[in-house]
């Protein structure tokens, strides 16, 4: 039999309140943005991966949690621009990291359309700025 373990919308809201939590501790959370194939998860270390650029979050990262289809969703908080990207590539995936891009928290997919951080471009080139359009972590309440 497959797996067919679900979660209610109220403990995937708690869940994502608690990310926020973890996320806020200190002052505000960063957002690095980096080129290269993704980890396997938030906790596997970079391997081969250059910083592309570094935003920094609100002091409380997320707007709110709310309930969306078959999930819970968290919408992040205002995010300020890095003025001058630290290197040239393409953009794949990015972490969350506590204050002064201290412990990683969570790790998703960049894109310009359907991924978890909607960013005007995935080129980037050095010196340039680089804003986040949209951003939005969702955690789906069953299979």
């Amino acid at each position: 039999m497959p797996n067919a373990f679900s979660i209610t919308n109220a403990v995937a809201q708690a869940m994502l309140i608690a990310l926020g939590t973890q996320a806020d501790a200190g002052t505000a959370a960063v957002i690095n943005i980096y080129s290269g194939t993704a980890p396997v998860n938030a906790d596997a270390s970079l391997s081969g991966n250059t910083l592309l650029a570094q935003l920094t979050c609100s002091a409380t990262i997320f707007t709110g949690v709310a309930d969306a289809t078959d999930k819970a969703r968290a919408t992040l908080a205002a995010i300020t621009p890095d003025s001058s990207a630290d290197a040239s590539g393409t953009a794949t995936f990015f972490r969350i990291l506590t204050q002064n891009a201290g412990t990683v928290i969570a790790q998703g997919s960049v894109g310009t359309a359907t991924s978890d951080l909607i960013l005007n471009t995935v080129s980037i080139t050095a010196g340039s700025q680089v804003s986040i359009t949209s951003a939005t972590i969702d955690l789906p309440e069953g299979p």
